[in-house]
């Protein structure tokens, strides 16, 4: 990857590029330290400290701690993802947008993505008002002797507006930047969180050897004045920032292996051999060459882990925004204890939102009856099979069965992250783990599109 951007350095066009994607990248990083006005967010820091295996914990990964900060970017990306989710699968359920969507060419995917955009901020609105009923139901609201109403009108468009900005921002990097602009936003967010989540691991130890030599004891904080609940309590305190040496190590071998596993499947495909038969034009003679069609293992790349936490965590993250926690009575503290990172039935539908957001993206991203076709107009076909309709059902089963495999493999390394986190007692392994899972794909899907931009410069010296 190193040398693939090296290499793109060296090309003045590429250069451009990458230091215009550098550049947006830094307004994005320089708007999340921007705080909207009226919201105490230290204390909204410290309240989110005590959530970090929650759905908000999440949030605040997705956005590079943004969200705790409760600044103006502080619902990042997730609105769009949100409106993209809902814009597809409305596009496979609704005729008309089918039609728009694949016969409209490129105006049709011009009114498909102004519908997306206006979809986003009609749930950026939404969302900047749940934010805004969750710090108001907590107290963290300091409007002052303003009125009630325009506090929180300003929150909530203060939010909006940069959701929306996020949103123009990514598909600038997309047309003028090396491309993949939203995804590139998401990775830039999670990169921003990994020095805090070592100074966290580097306390944690520490707090773990104070623990083992005594430094912090019951006895240590009652000769301080305290009570021996209050002395409990503080030691209770402490020891859930404690972390043992062997289980960092644990989880840093954890993670290689899953960044070395993630690389290996993502270059995985299966190659489908292809004849072409032989036929004159005229005085020369085309065809008679032998090719494949590759098929992807992870065809559907990250977008089915974005996709599937965005509706996973829609529950829990309703109720958080509602003030409710998961120590409140009644329905809604179970839901948020059901739906919680952590929790069993969380990890299930994770898993099935996974594989269900898998076989859709394949579908869209392949389609066997077009591919068929075009071999057959194309006077090509796959040995042992005849053109046609046979030709069409083998490569749907072939689909199938390869599609399969990618979404098997997506739902196990999103959820042992999660069974890890809970057998040794780490909530925020879950979400670090799905972390990697977007940083690796997102990285490779970068690199690779940079490298066919160069491909069609005829620079393929660069990539030997």
């Amino acid at each position: 990857m190193i040398q693939t951007i090296r290499n793109a350095w060296k090309v003045p066009e590429l250069k451009k590029k990458i230091l215009f994607t550098i550049m947006a990248l830094l307004i994005f990083r320089l708007g999340s330290a921007i705080p909207v006005p009226y919201i105490d967010g230290n204390a909204l820091e410290e309240y989110l400290k005590s959530q970090s295996g929650t759905i908000l914990g999440l949030m605040n990964a997705m956005s590079g701690s943004a969200f705790s900060m409760a600044t103006i970017f502080a619902l990042s990306i997730q609105p769009y993802i949100n409106s993209s989710i809902i814009i597809q699968l409305l596009t496979v359920a609704i005729p008309a947008l089918e039609r728009m969507a694949r016969e409209g060419g490129e105006e049709g995917r011009k009114k498909i993505a102004s519908i997306t955009r206006y979809a986003t901020v009609a749930i950026a609105l939404l969302q900047g008002f749940g934010y805004y009923t969750l710090v108001k139901s907590y107290g963290l609201v300091n409007g002052g002797a303003l009125n009630a109403f325009w506090v929180g009108l300003v929150i909530v468009i203060s939010f909006t507006a940069g959701s929306a900005f996020l949103m123009w921002l990514g598909e600038q990097i997309t047309e003028f930047g090396i491309g993949n602009g939203i995804s590139i936003i998401l990775f830039a967010g999670i990169v921003s969180r990994f020095p805090r989540m070592i100074m966290d691991c580097v306390s944690g130890v520490q707090a773990w050897n104070n623990l083992r030599t005594g430094a912090v004891s019951e006895e240590v904080f009652t000769g301080l004045g305290m009570s021996a609940e209050q002395a409990k309590a503080q030691v209770a305190a402490y020891a859930k920032q404690a972390l043992a040496p062997w289980v960092i190590a644990l989880i840093v071998v954890g993670m290689l292996a899953l960044v070395v596993f993630i690389v290996y499947i993502n270059n995985a495909e299966r190659r489908i051999p292809v004849q072409y038969a032989k036929r004159v034009v005229g005085r020369k003679m085309y065809g008679g060459q032998s090719t494949h069609i590759p098929m992807k293992v992870s065809m559907s790349g990250v977008m089915p882990i974005i996709f599937a936490q965005s509706i996973a965590s829609l529950p829990a993250t309703i109720c958080a925004f509602m003030g409710i926690t998961k120590d409140s009575p009644g329905f809604g503290g179970g839901l948020m204890k059901v739906f919680d990172t952590a929790a069993p039935f969380y990890s299930i539908i994770y898993f099935l939102l996974i594989v269900g957001f898998s076989y859709f993206y394949s579908t869209m991203a392949f389609n066997p009856i077009e591919v068929a076709n075009n071999l057959k107009k194309n006077g090509g076909f796959i040995p042992g099979l005849r053109p046609g309709k046979p030709t069409a059902d083998f490569l749907t089963k072939v689909l199938s069965k390869i599609t399969m495999f990618g979404a098997l493999y997506l739902s196990v390394i999103a959820i042992v992250p999660i069974i890890t986190g809970n057998l040794v007692g780490y909530s925020s392994l879950a979400i670090g783990g799905t972390s990697v899972i977007i940083v690796v794909g997102v990285a490779l899907e970068t690199v690779k599109q940079m490298e066919a931009q160069m491909l069609m410069r005829h620079y393929k010296g660069f990539l030997e």
